[in-house]
C-alpha cells in the first residue's frame, strides 16, 4: 500500500513540483495551500502517513499546525521545511516533538532520505507499542489460569470491560483471585501506564480508612502532623482497587459515592474540594444486596460500582482447572525454589481433586509451594501434600474398598439406583456435610442438591 503525504505551504510552484516529485518516488501526495485547508483534508482522509509542511504560512504557520493535528490525535509525522535564517525556530519546534526539518531551497535527495528515515521510525514505534502491548496482556493475564467454562466467560467479560473506564464490582470467595482479577483489567486498559493504588476495607478500622481514602490535613486527628495525600489522589489518572467494599462503615461509603458521583472529595480536616479523575473496582466477598436489606450498604453506592459485574467462581466448582493450577503452581515454585520437580504423580491429582478447597485458590498455591519444598524427588507425591489433603483422598478409597454399593439383586439395578444408593451412603459416611460429599463424588454442591431432591433423599440431609 502506498504511503500518503500531506504537503502544505503557500507556494503553489512549491506544492506542484514537490507533488511531481514524491509521487514519482511511489507516494500518494496530497496538498494543502494553508493550514486549514490542511485540518479539513485530515479530517476526511483516513490515514496520511506523514506531512510536510511549510514553517512561515499566513494565519496557522507550521509549528500551530502540528499543535492542531496533535490535538485532534494526529499520530503522522510532522516534518518542517523552513529557510536557512530560520534553523533555529526549526530546532526548538523538534523539542516540541516535530520530526525533522528541512533547509530551503530543498535538496531533493535529502528529501527522499529524511521521509524514508521519518516513516520507518513511524512503523518502528508502532510496532514497539504493539509488542509493549502484547507483553502487557500476556503477562496481565499469565497468571489467570482456567478452562473450566465459567473462567472462559470471566475472560470474556474482562476483555469486553477493560478498555473502557466503566466501574467494574467484581464478586468472589477470599482467596478466588479478585485482586489479581482487578490487575489485569487495569493493564488491558488505556490507563495502563498509569498508576493503580490498592486498599483493603476491611484492613483499616473505619477512621483510618477515611484517612487512607480521603487524605487528611495536619491537625485533622491525633496523630496527624503533617498533610498527607489519600489514596484516591494518588490514584490520579489511574485505577483504584477498593477490596473487601462490603466493610465500608456508612460515613466512608457516604463520602465515597459523592466522589463517584462528581469525581470530588475533601480531605479529613478541610483543606478545600478536590477533583481526580480516577476508575474505581470494588471487590466483595459479601452478598450487597443482602447487606443493603440489613441497612449495612447504600444501595446508592451500590448503583454506581455495580456499572458492571464480574463473579470468579470458587475452585471447588471449576472442576480440573485444579489440576491446571496446581501443575502452574508446582512449576512455579519449582523455578523458584530451584528444585528439579517435574510432575506430580497421579495419587496427588486425585487427592488435590478430591478436596473441597475452602481457601480457593490461595490455599492450592500455598499448598503446592508447601509440597515443592518437600519434595524428594522429581515429582510431587501424595504424602507431599498437606496431611489434611492426602488424608481426605485416603478415606475416599477406604469407603471404595470397603464396597459402598450393597449385593446387587438378581434382577439387577438400574443406573439411577445405584447412582442414589451412593449418594445416600457418601452422605452418610460424611455425617451431611454436602462440601465434602460433593468432592468425593466428583460434582458440584448445586448437582449434588439437584440430585438428592431427584432422588427423595430428604432423609439423609443435616443443615450446614
Amino acid at each position: 500500500m502506498k504511503k500518503t503525504i500531506l504537503i502544505v505551504d503557500d507556494k503553489i510552484n512549491t506544492l506542484k513540483v514537490l507533488c511531481a516529485i514524491l509521487e514519482d518516488e511511489g507516494y500518494r501526495v496530497l496538498t494543502a495551500k494553508n493550514g486549514q485547508e490542511a485540518l479539513t483534508i485530515y479530517e476526511t482522509e483516513k490515514r496520511i502517513d506523514v506531512v510536510l509542511s511549510d514553517m512561515k504560512m499566513p494565519e496557522i504557520n507550521g509549528l500551530e499546525l502540528f499543535h492542531r493535528l496533535r490535538s485532534l490525535n494526529s499520530k503522522a509525522p510532522f516534518v518542517i521545511m523552513t529557510a536557512y535564517g530560520s534553523i533555529e525556530s526549526a530546532v526548538d519546534a523538534m523539542k516540541q516533538g516535530v520530526a525533522h526539518y528541512l533547509i530551503k531551497p530543498l535538496n531533493y535527495d535529502e528529501l527522499g532520505i529524511v521521509l524514508e528515515r521519518t516513516l520507518r521510525s513511524a512503523e518502528m514505534t508502532i510496532e514497539l507499542a504493539d509488542l509493549r502491548r502484547e507483553v502487557r496482556e500476556h503477562h496481565a493475564t499469565k497468571e489467570i489460569i482456567g478452562s473450566h467454562p465459567t473462567m472462559q466467560r470471566v475472560f470474556e467479560l474482562l476483555e469486553t470491560v477493560a478498555p473502557t473506564d466503566a466501574p467494574v464490582l467484581i464478586y468472589g470467595e477470599t482467596g478466588t483471585g479478585k485482586e489479581l482479577l482487578a490487575k489485569a483489567i487495569k493493564a488491558l486498559s488505556s490507563r495502563s501506564d498509569r498508576p493503580m493504588i490498592c486498599l483493603n476495607s476491611a484492613a483499616l478500622p473505619d477512621n483510618l480508612l477515611e484517612a487512607e481514602l480521603f487524605g487528611y490535613r495536619k491537625g485533622a486527628f491525633t496523630g496527624a502532623v503533617a498533610n498527607k495525600k489519600g489514596r484516591l489522589e494518588g490514584a490520579d489518572c489511574g485505577t483504584l482497587f477498593l477490596d473487601e467494599i462490603g466493610h465500608m462503615s456508612m460515613s466512608v461509603q457516604t463520602k465515597l459515592l459523592r466522589f463517584l458521583q462528581d469525581g470530588s472529595f475533601d480531605s479529613m480536616g478541610g483543606g478545600g474540594t478536590r477533583h481526580v479523575d480516577v476508575r474505581v473496582i470494588a471487590a466483595t466477598n459479601k452478598n450487597l444486596e443482602e447487606e443493603i436489606a440489613e441497612k449495612r450498604f447504600l444501595s446508592d453506592l451500590l448503583y454506581r460500582i455495580e456499572v458492571f459485574t464480574i463473579t470468579l467462581p470458587p475452585l471447588r466448582e471449576r472442576g480440573e482447572d485444579v489440576l491446571l493450577l496446581a501443575r502452574h503452581f508446582a512449576e512455579k515454585y519449582a523455578d523458584k525454589y530451584k528444585k528439579q520437580v517435574a510432575e506430580i504423580e497421579q495419587e496427588a491429582l486425585d487427592a488435590l481433586m478430591a478436596y473441597t478447597w475452602p481457601g480457593n485458590i490461595r490455599e492450592l498455591e500455598n499448598c503446592m509451594a508447601r509440597s515443592v519444598i518437600v519434595s524428594k524427588s522429581n515429582m510431587i507425591q501424595i504424602r507431599d501434600l498437606p496431611e489434611k489433603i492426602y488424608s481426605s483422598e485416603l478415606e475416599i478409597r477406604s469407603i471404595t474398598s470397603q464396597g459402598v454399593i450393597g449385593e446387587i439383586p438378581e434382577q439387577g439395578m438400574s443406573l439411577k439406583e445405584i447412582e442414589a444408593e451412593l449418594i445416600e451412603k457418601i452422605l452418610f459416611k460424611c455425617d451431611g456435610n454436602k462440601l465434602k460429599s460433593a468432592a468425593m463424588l466428583g460434582i458440584s454442591r448445586k448437582t449434588l442438591y439437584e440430585k438428592i431432591a431427584l432422588y427423595d433423599l430428604k432423609s439423609t440431609l443435616n443443615s450446614q
